[in-house]
């Protein structure tokens, strides 16, 4: 956490103390002006220790590394020449999938509107069993 970060928090807290106490502590004097200095001062405080949370908090994602999806792997730089290689080759495999998957299907057989005729014997009677 920078400097920067950290004297928000602190001024936030402070400042919220501080309204806090005003406002609350506000029963002996006029209540309407101390009150509403109290109230100012609380969400001036707010709002600095939000922001420092914030800024805190955003730099805290950039100093941890991403999943590891997210970044390349170790050891695929390629040079050039290669990156055109891999790049001819990929075309080649998506032409010859493409290929593949663009021949019609042979069309299958019909089936007979009819079932052949039984070539098994009966099951034996009930009364048999």
């Amino acid at each position: 956490m920078s400097v920067h970060q950290g004297t928000l928090l602190c001024l936030g807290v402070l400042l919220m103390t501080a309204g806090g106490v005003m406002a609350l502590g506000a029963g002996t004097h006029p209540p309407g002006l101390l009150f509403g200095l109290g109230l100012f001062l609380g969400l001036g405080g707010i709002g600095l220790l939000v922001s420092g949370l914030c800024m805190a908090m955003k730099n805290l994602q950039i100093a941890v590394p991403g999943h590891f999806l997210l970044h390349p792997r170790t050891g695929t730089r390629f040079s050039p020449q290669q990156a055109l290689a891999i790049q001819r080759l990929d075309r080649i495999r998506r032409e010859m999938s493409a290929d593949s998957v663009s021949r019609s299907p042979e069309p299958e057989p019909t089936m007979p509107s009819t079932p052949p005729p039984w070539t098994m014997e009966p099951p034996p009677s009930y009364d048999a069993v």
